[in-house]
């Protein structure tokens, strides 16, 4: 069977990180959506995405094929049924269809004619950016165990204090030197390549991916994941790096995503509380304005190639779009367009040629490369987002 995976109706409630990347390619817990989808059907997958994003998100049609719902976390059960759908069949939770079964042939699906069975157990729905911070314990939790399940963690080093040890499991080629990793509140991973080097301190949930580092005396308390090849130092609270971005130094981060090749700048800070303990908004990219988030927690929202110079600062619930460089004294504002350049004093458009410059430097340190793909959908992105700027 082919399955696809499509973004559904909450792509623009995801912007900025739904600018660069499918629904489907969004990292929470351990493992991207996507790929919770296909270590579970033990096949690969193909997206329907944005139009400026097929060339390095293509999709793959067959005769037969099995759309599924991106914003749906998968789960044994929820796989089973999917891989049971036939023609004219469709899953449903809550009025949303999760999966249904098409044919090439078709040149539309009118899901009135289709027999329609709802799906009542429990399931991860990621619908804002938000969720991807505050549903991630439970998502650490799932992925830990798929991915562990059967197999023998690498043993815990000379001189690394623990608690919990059954919770705790290191991949082949990590190093930990003389950390303390409490897995009572929550499961740790410690990915392949990783290191966390002396004086760290880890309490789960925690996850950290390939090649990640923990620099000396890091703080981090879960739910946490830091995706591939991640730097990072400081305090660090409920937060998701989906990959490839630093946080190097001292300064705080909490209940914040970041997406890839990010960076904070030495003693950044994020505030997570407002004084007032209200609740706090974030910039909708669908109403064009502030919206009430439901939350009392909640700090920075970064796109991917944004990044801050040193001893910024961020008010509680700011968006940072895509390739931004923000710096300056002071608290810049709660939102910040895409390709945006200073900060309190005022901002200026980041021009396309400098943010290729500036990328293609910074995934050379990785071995990476921004390929001619990558320009494409960052300029696609600074035509999108032009309203946004004032220059």
């Amino acid at each position: 069977m082919n399955y696809i995976l499509f973004d559904g109706n909450v792509r623009n409630a995801l912007l900025p990180f739904t600018y660069t990347r499918p629904v489907a390619d969004i990292r929470i817990g351990i493992l991207t959506i996507r790929e919770k989808w296909e270590h579970r059907l033990g096949l690969t997958t193909t997206t329907i995405t944005e139009e400026y994003l097929e060339e390095k998100y293509p999709m793959v049609e067959m005769a037969k094929n099995i759309l599924i719902n991106s914003s749906y976390l998968p789960t044994k059960a929820l796989v089973e049924q999917v891989k049971l759908l036939s023609e004219n069949q469709a899953i449903f939770n809550n009025g949303e269809v999760v999966a249904f079964f098409a044919k090439k042939t078709q040149e539309e699906v009118n899901f009135d004619t289709y027999e329609q069975f709802e799906f009542e157990d429990d399931v991860i729905k990621i619908d804002h950016t938000w969720d991807i911070f505050s549903k991630n314990g439970e998502a650490i939790d799932q992925d830990f165990q798929l991915l562990t399940q059967g197999r023998r963690s690498q043993p815990i080093p000379e001189g690394v204090r623990y608690l919990n040890k059954e919770h705790i499991f290191i991949e082949e080629g990590a190093e930990i030197s003389f950390a303390i990793l409490n897995a009572s509140t929550g499961p740790i991973y410690i990915g392949k390549g990783a290191k966390i080097m002396e004086g760290s301190i880890v309490r789960g949930p925690f996850a950290m991916c390939e090649n990640s580092v923990l620099k000396i005396g890091a703080k981090m308390y879960g739910p946490t994941t830091l995706g591939p090849y991640c730097k990072v130092g400081g305090e660090v609270n409920n937060s998701v790096l989906f990959g490839f971005s630093s946080k190097g130094h001292e300064g705080f981060l909490g209940n914040s995503v970041l997406g890839e090749w990010c960076n904070l700048g030495a003693d950044t800070n994020t505030s997570n509380l407002k004084n007032n303990y209200a609740e706090v908004k974030l910039w909708n990219y669908e109403s064009d304005r502030f919206a009430k988030t439901g939350l009392q927690f909640c700090g920075l929202m970064m796109g991917d190639h944004s990044k801050c110079g040193i001893n910024m600062m961020f008010n509680t619930g700011t968006v940072v779009g895509v390739s931004a460089n923000i710096y300056g004294s002071g608290y810049p504002r709660n939102f910040i367009p895409s390709f945006s350049w200073g900060g309190p004093s005022g901002l200026t458009t980041y021009q396309l040629k400098k943010v290729f410059q500036v990328a293609e430097a910074v995934m050379k340190r990785r071995d990476k490369v921004l390929s001619v793909n990558d320009q494409n959908i960052l300029t696609a992105v600074f035509e999108l987002t032009k309203k946004y700027r004032n220059t």
